[in-house]
């Protein structure tokens, strides 16, 4: 983008008899944008671009109202907000959702700590061993049914 000082500079050194090879390597500028500013008589002023509304726009509030709910899953969300006609993607959605999620506190498991040799884990099971017979082929185990105690 060039100035409005820049762009009459650009004529005046034109009118003195400067090429535009010249011009451009005077003030940096590449030869394609000087001859491009010299084509014009007066400078075209700088107009920001209209911002387009979103896919996800339509269904902010909607996405807001279940995240209040306490849904703060995306996948849950995004199947909803489809079946009422959102064609964007997972990754839209997920980057509006970030910011609006709640912040968590704490950690979801408290563990418990205790010196060594103080506690200990049992897994209690029931094992059976047919001690007396032949050993058995994989069909005699599958169709053998669970003991009864």
């Amino acid at each position: 983008m060039i100035k409005n000082g820049e762009f009459y500079m650009i004529h005046e050194m034109r009118k003195r008899g400067m090429s535009i090879t010249q011009i451009a390597e005077e003030l940096g500028r590449d030869r394609k944008t000087i001859r491009k500013w010299l084509q014009k008589s007066e400078p075209v002023p700088y107009q920001r671009q209209v911002t387009r509304p979103g896919k996800l726009d339509p269904f902010k509030d909607y996405i807001l109202q279940r995240m209040q709910e306490g849904c703060l899953n995306a996948a849950v969300i995004y199947d909803e907000i489809r079946a009422k006609g959102y064609t964007g993607g997972m990754t839209i959605l997920r980057s509006f959702m970030q910011p609006h999620r709640p912040t968590v506190i704490q950690k979801a498991t408290v563990r418990f700590e205790t010196p060594p040799g103080h506690q200990s884990q049992v897994d209690w099971g029931r094992f059976r061993v047919d001690w007396h017979g032949t050993p058995w082929s994989c069909q005699e185990k599958c169709s053998l049914k669970t003991p009864s105690y």
